[in-house]
Order: C-alpha cells, then sequence, then structure tokens
C-alpha cells in the first residue's frame, strides 16, 4: 500500500490537549484528481475508528467531515459510555458481562427484530474495544473513581464524547490520516478497480465552494442516520415532525444514507422508527445532547396540554424509563406534555439544564403552563386519591412548591439504514455485497437494532463497526 498522498495543502493550527494539530483545510485540496486507498466519509466514532484502523493498515487515508471543526465529531460529542464484553474485572469495568448476556439483551429489547449473526459477531468483537480506543488515546474512567454509576456492562469516557473525538483525531492526525472539514461526500462511483468520489466543501457562501474530484480504492461511509433532516422527518412522523428536538448533530441530514441508497443498497430498517426520549422543551432545537433529558418522571406526574396524564409514570422506573415517554409525547396533543412535581419530587428528580417552572399553588402554575386548571385540578385530585391509598409505594403531588417541566420527544437516532455483511461491505439489492463499498455507524444500526435501545449501545456500534470496516477497506486495496 502506498503512504498518504501529498495534497499540497496549506495548513491551519487547532490546539487540542495543549499541543498544536496542524489540520489541512478542504479549500486547500487541489480541484485535480486526488487519489488516496481509504475515503472515510464522515468523522465521529465509527468514520474516525475506521480511518485509525485503515491508516494503521498501512493505508493512505482521507477522511471527510460535514461539519465544521468546531463542531466534529457528530452525535460521539454527547456519549458518556459504551457496552462491552468482558469475562472478569478490568480498569474500567467491575465484574463480568459475557458475550452470552449481552446477545440475550438485544434479543429481549429488539423482539427479534435484530440479525443475530451479524450482532454476535460484533458483541464479540466488543471484548477488544475498549483497549483499543485506549491504545489510540482515548481516556477510560477508572471503576474505582469518579462519581459515575455502577455498571458492569459498559465503560465510562473519561472526559465524555468530547474528548473521545479530539483524542481519536490527535491519533489519527499523527498517524497521517488527512482531515477535510465541512466536506461533504456528494457523489460516488464504483467500478471494478476501485472508486471515485466528488467531494464539495461548503463554505460561508455559496461562491466559496470548492468541489474536489476524487479516486480511492475502497470507501466507508460512516455519515450517520437522517434524523436531522427536518423534510424527510415530516415524510414518515407527519406533523409531530415539527415539534421533534434533534438531540446529536445538525449534521446527520441523511445525505449520505440517501447516496448509498442511489447506488442499489438494500435498505433495512424502518424510516418511520426512531429512539427518542423526553427531553425538555426550552433546550435547543440540535445538538442539546444529553443535559437537556428529563429522567424525573416517575416522582410526578405528566400531563398533556388538556390537563389529562398520559400513562403510569411508575410503571416502569429503570434507568431507560425516559425512553419509552418520546414516543408518548410525540403522540400526545400538540405533541407537548408537562412533568409536575411537589417539594418531594423535586427533590427526588434532582438537578437539572434548564431550571423547572414553579409556583405555590396548581392554579398559578396550570397559567403559567397554558394548561387548562380545571382539567388539570381534577387530574392532580384523581392522582393524590389513588396515591394516598398506595403509600408508600406512590407519593401524591401536593406539598408547595410545586414544579414543572415543559417535554418535547427528544429524537436520538432513526432506525433506518443499508445492510451489510460481516465486514461491514454495503450489500445490494440484488443480495450481493459490493467489495470496495463499507458502511459503519448509524447507517448499520438497523441491523442490529431494529426497536429498543441498550446503554451505551450506539457508541459500541459505532466503534466496533468502524474498525471493522477500516481494516476491511485497507485490506481490499490490495486486491
Amino acid at each position: 500500500m502506498t503512504a498518504p498522498s501529498d495534497l499540497s495543502c496549506d495548513r491551519t493550527a487547532c490546539v487540542c490537549r495543549g499541543r498544536v494539530l496542524m489540520i489541512p483545510r478542504a479549500e486547500d485540496f487541489p480541484v485535480d484528481d486526488v487519489a488516496v486507498d481509504v475515503l472515510v466519509a464522515g468523522g465521529a466514532a465509527a468514520g474516525l475508528c475506521a480511518a485509525i484502523a485503515a491508516r494503521r493498515r498501512g493505508a493512505s487515508v482521507l477522511l471527510a467531515e460535514r461539519a465544521p471543526l468546531a463542531l466534529r465529531g457528530g452525535n460521539t460529542r454527547h456519549a458518556r459510555n459504551f457496552r462491552i464484553v468482558h469475562d472478569g474485572p478490568a480498569d474500567w469495568v467491575p465484574d463480568a458481562y459475557r458475550e452470552d448476556e449481552f446477545v440475550a439483551d438485544l434479543e429481549r429489547v429488539t423482539e427479534g427484530e435484530c440479525d443475530l449473526a451479524l450482532a454476535r459477531h460484533l458483541v464479540r468483537a466488543s471484548a477488544s474495544i475498549a483497549p483499543w480506543l485506549a491504545d489510540n488515546g482515548v481516556a477510560l474512567q477508572s471503576r474505582d473513581a469518579g462519581v459515575l454509576p455502577y455498571s458492569r456492562r459498559t465503560a465510562f469516557l473519561f472526559g465524555g464524547g468530547k474528548a473521545m473525538v479530539n483524542a481519536l483525531y490527535a491519533t489519527a492526525e499523527r498517524l497521517g490520516v488527512r482531515v477535510a472539514y465541512d466536506a461533504e461526500v456528494a457523489a460516488v462511483r464504483t467500478h471494478d478497480d476501485g472508486c471515485e468520489a466528488e467531494i464539495v466543501r461548503h463554505g460561508a457562501r455559496e461562491r466559496e465552494r470548492v468541489r474536489v474530484r476524487l479516486r480511492a480504492k475502497t470507501i466507508v461511509m460512516a455519515t450517520g442516520g437522517h434524523q436531522a433532516d427536518l423534510d424527510w422527518l415530516r415524510e414518515d412522523f407527519g406533523e409531530a415532525a415539527g415539534r421533534l428536538v434533534i438531540r446529536g448533530t445538525p449534521y446527520a441530514d441523511g445525505r449520505g444514507l440517501r447516496l448509498l441508497l442511489g447506488l442499489g443498497a438494500q435498505a433495512i430498517g424502518d424510516p418511520g422508527s426512531a429512539h427518542m426520549v423526553a427531553v425538555d422543551a426550552r433546550g435547543p432545537r440540535f445538538d442539546g445532547g444529553i443535559v437537556t433529558r428529563i429522567t424525573g418522571i416517575p416522582y410526578g406526574i405528566v400531563v398533556d396540554r388538556t390537563g389529562r396524564r398520559i400513562a403510569d409514570e411508575r410503571a416502569d422506573t429503570r434507568r431507560t424509563h425516559y425512553a419509552q415517554w418520546g414516543p408518548r409525547i410525540a403522540a400526545a396533543p400538540g405533541h407537548i406534555a408537562y412533568l409536575i412535581v411537589d417539594r418531594d419530587g423535586l427533590r427526588r428528580a434532582g438537578p437539572t439544564a434548564l431550571p423547572p417552572v414553579t409556583a405555590q399553588a396548581l392554579p398559578d402554575l396550570a397559567r403559567r403552563l397554558e394548561v387548562d386548571a380545571a382539567a388539570l385540578a381534577d387530574t392532580v385530585e384523581r392522582f393524590n386519591t389513588a396515591a394516598l391509598a398506595l403509600q408508600p409505594a406512590t407519593r401524591p403531588v401536593r406539598e408547595p412548591p410545586l414544579a414543572a417541566w415543559p417535554l418535547l420527544p427528544g429524537l436520538t437516532f432513526t432506525r433506518y439504514g443499508v445492510r451489510v455483511d460481516g465486514a461491514m461491505r454495503v450489500v445490494m439489492r440484488d443480495g450481493t455485497a459490493a467489495p470496495r463499498l463499507f458502511a459503519a455507524g448509524t447507517l448499520v444500526q438497523a441491523n442490529i437494532l431494529g426497536r429498543g435501545y441498550l446503554a451505551g449501545l450506539g457508541v459500541t456500534l459505532a466503534a466496533v463497526s468502524g474498525r471493522i470496516a477500516g481494516e476491511e477497506a485497507a485490506r481490499a486495496t490490495t486486491v
């Protein structure tokens, strides 16, 4: 394999962990042909792991990141942990979490909507992903330090997802991976001995756009799902799409997915199915991440804008209960709801990124929320009557101050992508695997997660599928 191509880049500098990194800019690429062994589209965990894995196999690699430098890293920036197989305690996880347990958990939450053979392949590969990430600069939280919750299933990132992203970019740069920011892979053509791609560099103004023609032996697509394309969401979620909060990057707009489908890739999953959670309605439309998630629902009641309860708030009090509420809020009148707690509930719910709306009396709270006061009073009275009969299992909502959070459905990812085989090669509609076209990350998640969710699974699938795709893409350059 060849060394990284000399792209004749001028450089611009950024600082990461106290040292200056030289970052090539996409507008500096010559407009004539650029040649590279592996082109990776997408600069979050999947793309970064693919780029590093391919480079470590000796391939020259160009990573095209759709976002600007300041927003690089996709949804990985909001991550905090990832699920891994281990047969005993390690520096970053206690006890054990074995392969059969992991697969059984997947079978349970997906209710059969899972390629079990592929799932087992990726689950098995998760056993080595933590030390691989650590070897590539990612710092992991020691299991006996910090204040993070006990977990034998997941390892926690020291410094969170942003630290992981920065570490992987630093490693990729050190290894010689070329990075282009504001760069979209806008067109792809494949043939027997390689691929051709067109990369568009998005400047601040239309006339600043630069188009680059690129030749690659293989391509790894890791551009994420289509959850940030509001028009596409409207096609599948209807009127509720106008209320959906996109918890992650605004650059996961489905363009890479459309490219693959246009090339004849076999679609998998349901574009109208998504992982949604309850989030604070006052947060940002994009990129709110984990901090706007509302987890105090079991300590109060959730009402819609008519003042009526949506469902039993205590039917599911597991850590993942908030994921049940995203779809419920999306189906509520006006696609909005309100969590109401009293003094005790406020204490149990804990701090939130944005302070709750508070009032000493229910009529005043109803006015501030613009909820029908009479209906809300009736709802609270009915709930308290039932709660008093069930104490201490259920506590009434009555002691001031009363507090409330407005809730919207927060969309994490859509369950729609392309089918892949065990080497992460894209499977075409005729059932054959494309020999030079690979996919990773959210683009392949629907193969494993047709429904449901497991904590920490997103980063695991991204890192594992990205590593496999990068290694296989590099291997295919010698064929």
